[in-house]
């Protein structure tokens, strides 16, 4: 069975993979123009590419001599998800944080007033 979470991350991992979906996320374009704005040889971007391909993020096609790309938005929905669960629980935490402060602060201000001369 294939990861697909780990095969997303990963691809997600190098930043001029991260671009390429940044620029596709405008809309499709062809893979020259998304060469363009990178100092790298024209292999190098299609191993890219093909990196992005395979985690499912992009989609490739031909138009003659054309090859247009097309950002996918499931696998980075999957990604979202994975998140969404672990953002939950850091607010969760966060909020029994805050709850927990509250309460020192609290009980703090009402033992200064108790005893105003010990602080």
């Amino acid at each position: 069975m294939q990861d697909h979470l780990s095969t997303t991350f990963a691809a997600l991992a190098d930043p001029t993979r991260r671009a390429i979906l940044a620029r596709l996320s405008l809309g499709e374009t062809f893979v020259t123009d998304l060469a363009e704005p990178f100092d790298m040889s024209m292999p190098a971007i299609t191993k890219h590419l093909k990196v992005l391909e395979k985690a499912g993020l992009i989609s490739r096609s031909r138009d003659a001599q054309w090859r247009p790309c097309k950002l996918e938005g499931a696998p980075l929905k999957e990604v979202a998800q994975w998140v969404e669960e672990y953002r939950r629980f850091w607010a969760e935490s966060f909020d029994r944080l805050d709850a927990y402060l509250a309460k020192v602060q609290a009980e703090e201000k009402k033992s200064k007033k108790r005893n105003p001369r010990k602080h």
